[in-house]
Formats: C-alpha cells, structure tokens, sequence
C-alpha cells in the first residue's frame, strides 16, 4: 500500500477475522462487502482499522467522496482501489463507492527491509487486480494469484496447504 524511503507498509488481504463489521463499527455496516468482517490486516497496530473500498469503473476517482482517497497502481483493472476514512461519516462516501473492507492492524517494514527480502527471493511480485482485494472469497485468494503466475510458478497453486500431507 505504501513504500518509501522510512519503510513499507501493507495489509494481509485473505485473513477475515471471526468479528463481523456490525459489532465495531456499526455505521460502517451496510457498506461492507462480503464476507462482513473485519480482516486481520496484519501484527501491527491491531487496535487501529484500516479501510479499503473500491469506486465504480466509471467514476473518476475524485468523485468518492471526503471520506475515500484512492490508491494509485492498479494496473490489471479499470475500478479504483481507496483508503476510507472510517472515522467519517458513511455518508461521506459517494454512491459509486462499494465492497467497503476493514482491517485490524497492518504488516510493516522499516527503511531497507522489505528491499532485502525481495532480493533473496523471499516473496514474489506480481501485478495487483481490484478482486484480489475485495473478492467475495479471500480463502482462496492466495491460490487465484499463484494459478495466474507465470511458468512453474503457477504449480505451487496446487500445492496442499500443508505439503507435509501430500
């Protein structure tokens, strides 16, 4: 979500949490998309939310509302990925804005950090699309995006979650 020079910071987009929307942010409930609850973004900063949205394919992305600031770099897709304000007013956000998605906490790297474990091949890259975000099935997020990837990086898609079963 954001990276320069004092860090990195990210979300954990396919861990929802056991705690629906309605019970912490009640207001927030009739924008959330499903499944309802508020995701486990990552371990730091538990006790803060985080929320994303996205704005209708045909709605220029300054037209959200106060309460929505859209993201930049999202190539695969024509829809606009945004931050919510979550401590507006809902009615903040224009119509357009939808699939409303909260996250406790966030994944964090300092200055460099994130850069060393790219170059020692700890985590893969790939170009971020609007449903891998906000898809009605984050279980299976992690297998949509590797099934996807080029060559024999699409085979570990298959792989049991547990490869000690296999």
């Amino acid at each position: 979500m954001n990276h320069d020079d004092d860090g990195a910071l990210g979300l954990v987009l396919n861990e929802p949490g056991y705690v629906a929307v309605a019970e912490t942010l009640p207001v927030w409930a009739d924008r959330a998309g499903p499944p309802a609850l508020v995701f486990m973004g990552g371990p730091m900063s538990t006790d803060r939310a985080l929320g994303l949205a996205r704005l209708d394919v045909d709605t220029p992305a300054d037209r959200g509302g106060p309460a929505f600031t859209s993201l930049p770099g999202w190539p695969d897709t024509d829809d606009t990925v945004g931050l919510v304000d979550l401590s507006a007013d809902p009615g903040d956000l224009a119509a357009s804005v939808h699939s409303v998605r909260v996250f406790a906490g966030y994944a964090g790297w300092g200055p460099g950090q994130l850069e060393s474990e790219l170059s020692v091949g700890a985590w893969w890259t790939t170009a971020v699309r609007a449903a891998d975000v906000l898809g009605d099935d984050p279980s299976g997020l992690w297998t949509r995006v590797v099934a996807r990837q080029p060559g024999s990086r699409a085979l570990f898609a298959r792989f049991p979650g547990d490869p000690g079963l296999n």
